[in-house]
């Protein structure tokens, strides 16, 4: 059993699966998901878990070298904008919301939280440790 890391074995099974340039979504519980990417969905009520405890998990585990989120995140969830920018000062960018959507429908994993407060979403890059 591991000890230590992300515990979930669909969660840890996807990241290991990941590659250089693979896309990971990390998204609220209301975002649509596209058929296609491989989803693991971790929402247990509204709020649980949390963007942040999903976001945080991740950036433990994968290398990003960039993110896109929505535009209207800067508005609408404050909270969320102030995070992303801390974690990705000079590597987000922002798209409308729409083509956050068709973004996320290239994905090669999508994780979904519990996340209860709008445009909580984010699009991973996944870079490469060397």
């Amino acid at each position: 059993m591991k000890k230590a890391g992300i515990l979930n074995r669909h969660l840890a099974g996807a990241i290991a699966e990941l590659g250089h340039g693979d896309g990971v979504l990390i998204c609220d519980a209301g975002m649509p998901i596209p058929a296609g990417p491989r989803v693991v969905d971790l929402a247990f009520r509204a709020g649980v878990p949390s963007f942040e405890e999903v976001l945080e998990g991740l950036l433990e585990e994968l290398v990003v070298e960039s993110a896109t989120a929505a535009k209207e995140v800067r508005e609408a969830n404050p909270e969320a904008s102030a995070l992303l920018a801390d974690r990705f000062p000079y590597a987000l960018t922002h798209v409308s919301h729409e083509d956050l959507k068709i973004l996320s429908a290239g994905a090669r994993l999508i994780v979904r939280t519990g996340e209860a407060r709008p445009y909580a979403n984010v699009l991973l890059h996944c870079g490469v440790f060397f």
